[in-house]
């Protein structure tokens, strides 16, 4: 998809962003809306029938909130609403699954619902949810994402901030959370989705970071849809014009804050950007598949030192390795490795790599194959390429192929990686070489960026210099 100049440069900083540990999510009712439930209109519907109101008249739902418990003195009607209408069993929208795979160590929302949560569950992540103060002063065992519901949960609706009154006096009852909030948003670039901007808590934090740091302020980043003729809202050239004329003025208003708002003309584009922000930051984690018993057509000397300085390149240039330990492969990428943070071990950090050995007995019930290919799934699934290096193994034939390597290149073939077989190493290497050049654009959205360098890699004609220049080059271009 063709983004426009501003999305582009907006998904290139966020990806540097995630790189650095420093990118977040602001969660608002729009992230849930798609997955099947109710907008805040809808929730109190039948409070303001109760209390003789139109809602289609009302704009300020917090006050529709705040009459009812005026008039009823109980807000046990209100409890039993987001009971209904939050607790249905819905599944995630893709916006929440690839937001839950990104390598975020924190997301904010206003929703009552779990669907946030479940995602990151579904991930295999340890999440850690704060709904009250006193969550804050406790951190979960090996969490990776904390999720922050400022205004509650459907599982605690007795808590649920809802009234008028409860906001009012928000920034008293709940301190920390806007300390916490206040906290992030100066330390880290934030991605508002599905927000409208009229939430009185976060309108009070931004103000207060607004006054102090009116000339430094950090930037953050928010959606929003380009009104059309037609449209529920714009029904005429009257209110087409108006509205556009409002957003205007709003989406310089948010300014003030430091949010920049990215044009969007439909709330599909979201997933697409979404997507590619994924698809990019992967692209900077590579999967090493290989294994190797014998070395030919290479000495074992220039084989070893070759995968050694290819790792180190790959390090030296910011990228992120993955590799499953492969024999006769797996040490030379680990000394690589350790070379590069050794020369600059301020800048370099042992993060890059991700090792992760094979299991070597049958558990849970399942057979050694089976945990395999799931080992190897789980693997390939975090990187955006995988690069093959030799691949062959000793059976009781002697020497072969190896399969697991093919295995490998299979899953990432399906995954959507890049492949980059390296055939100058021969064995599985040459031959998955070999399978790409019969289909070229089966495996590749843009082939002659990619084919004239595989063909170079398919031959050893080069230094093992000139080889890691020609494999970095190739990267850089992707």
């Amino acid at each position: 998809m063709n983004f426009s100049r501003e999305i582009e440069v907006f998904i290139n900083d966020f990806v540097k962003d995630l790189n650095e540990n420093s990118a977040s999510i602001f969660a608002g009712a729009g992230l849930s809306i798609p997955a099947g439930f109710v907008n805040w209109s809808e929730l109190m519907y039948e409070i303001a029938q109760d209390l003789g109101l139109d809602i289609s008249i009302e704009k300020d739902m917090l006050s529709v909130a705040q009459f009812h418990v005026n008039e009823s003195q109980t807000r046990s009607k209100l409890n039993r609403k987001i009971l209904e209408e939050f607790t249905n069993e819905t599944s995630e929208t893709e916006n929440h699954k690839i937001i839950a795979r990104l390598p975020i160590s924190s997301i904010w929302t206003t929703n009552y619902d779990n669907l946030i949560e479940k995602s990151f569950l579904k991930t295999g992540k340890v999440v850690d949810v704060k709904i009250t103060n006193r969550q804050l002063l406790i951190t979960k065992p090996k969490r990776d994402i904390v999720v922050f519901k400022m205004h509650g949960d459907v599982n605690y609706p007795n808590e649920a901030i809802l009234t008028k009154e409860q906001y009012e006096q928000y920034h008293q009852t709940h301190e920390p959370f806007i300390n916490t909030l206040m906290g992030e948003l100066i330390t880290k670039t934030f991605l508002f989705i599905g927000f409208s901007f009229t939430d009185p808590n976060l309108d009070y934090v931004l103000s207060r970071l607004n006054f102090r740091f009116r000339e430094d302020k950090r930037q953050h980043y928010c959606f929003v849809k380009k009104p059309h003729l037609g449209d529920p809202q714009n029904p005429n050239d009257a209110t087409l014009d108006y509205n556009s004329r409002r957003l205007s003025l709003s989406i310089n208003d948010l300014k003030r804050y430091g949010i920049k708002s990215l044009i969007i003309n439909e709330y599909s584009e979201i997933t697409s950007i979404l997507a590619e922000i994924e698809q990019r930051y992967k692209k900077r984690t590579i999967f090493i598949s290989g294994s190797a018993v014998d070395y030919s057509p290479m000495s074992k000397n220039d084989a070893i030192e070759f995968i050694h300085v290819l790792s180190r390149s790959l390090i030296e240039n910011d990228y992120r390795i993955v590799n499953g330990f492969g024999s006769g492969v797996g040490t030379p990428i680990i000394n690589g490795v350790l070379d590069a943070m050794h020369k600059n071990p301020t800048r370099f950090s042992d993060n890059q790599l991700l090792l992760k050995p094979f299991p070597q007995f049958s558990s849970g019930g399942k057979t050694i194959t089976d945990i395999w290919e799931e080992y190897r799934y789980n693997m390939v699934a975090q990187c955006g390429v995988s690069i093959f290096l030799f691949g062959n193994k000793i059976s009781e034939n002697g020497l072969k192929e190896s399969d697991g390597v093919f295995s490998e290149f299979e899953i990432s073939a399906k995954c959507g990686n890049i492949c980059i077989p390296i055939g100058m190493t021969g064995s599985a290497a040459k031959a998955i070489y070999e399978t790409i050049m019969l289909a070229p654009q089966k495996y590749y959205e843009n082939p002659d960026i990619i084919i004239p360098a595989l063909k170079e890699l398919n031959t050893i004609q080069h230094s093992i210099e000139g080889t890691i220049s020609i494999i970095i080059s190739l990267l850089k271009k992707l």
